[in-house]
């Protein structure tokens, strides 16, 4: 059986500003990031892992980066480009509220209907597009390490979109489970890298927060 670790990047300047960066924009991780990095870290140290993915963005690379240091094992680290974010098209860079007031059907789509999203209108990736190449990649690596468990590290969006999607949940309910916090942690059992199971959504509890804030989950 492979476990699959899948870990959102540490939280970002932009996460904080509530502007969305999606496959093309970035910011730096926030200098509390790093300790809640170091904090992922303790929890997931008991755990052997056999190889790392991480998407190229920065802000995804350094947190695999920052992790792989804190468990202080000889994992071997993998950059995957089709591990990226959704690629956001006109609504990178914007201020979430910026785009309520520009395409309002469009972002209630995006957060709460999948299946009524028109990725034309703002010439951004349809989540079928980002559910193949991150799927698809997910699927490879399980291939690769059938007895094993892996490190995945990616952003809010694609994540949130390929997990559900590897589980069986339909189109119109992807985001029925809610979204996913920074520097949080899912995992996903296969024994054929075909079908998967949810065995955790993410969890944030080493993190030790009293109280999250709106701006760590999307």
């Amino acid at each position: 059986m492979t476990k699959v670790y899948l870990i959102r990047h540490g939280k970002t300047e932009w996460n904080l500003e509530s502007r969305y960066q999606g496959a093309n924009g970035d910011s730096p991780l926030l200098p509390q990031s790093y300790r809640e990095i170091e904090m992922l870290a303790d929890y997931l140290r008991p755990v052997k892992f056999a190889h790392a993915y991480a998407s190229p963005l920065k802000r995804a690379r350094v947190t695999a980066q920052e992790l792989i240091s804190g468990l202080n094992q000889p994992i071997r680290l993998t950059i995957d480009s089709r591990l990226k974010e959704f690629n956001l098209g006109k609504m990178e860079g914007m201020h979430f509220d910026e785009v309520a007031q520009k395409w309002p059907e469009q972002l209630h789509n995006f957060r709460h209907h999948p299946d009524q999203y028109d990725e034309k209108v703002i010439e951004s990736e349809s989540f079928a597009q980002v559910i193949d190449r991150m799927g698809s990649a997910i699927k490879e690596f399980c291939r690769l390490y059938p007895d094993d468990n892996i490190l995945v590290v990616s952003h809010g969006a694609a994540l949130n979109a390929s997990i559900n999607a590897l589980v069986g949940t339909p189109l119109p309910h992807l985001k029925d489970r809610g979204g996913l916090s920074n520097t949080s942690t899912t995992i996903l059992s296969t024994t054929d890298a075909e079908h998967f199971t949810l065995d955790q959504w993410n969890n944030t509890l080493y993190l030790h927060k009293d109280k999250v804030d709106p701006t760590d989950t999307v």
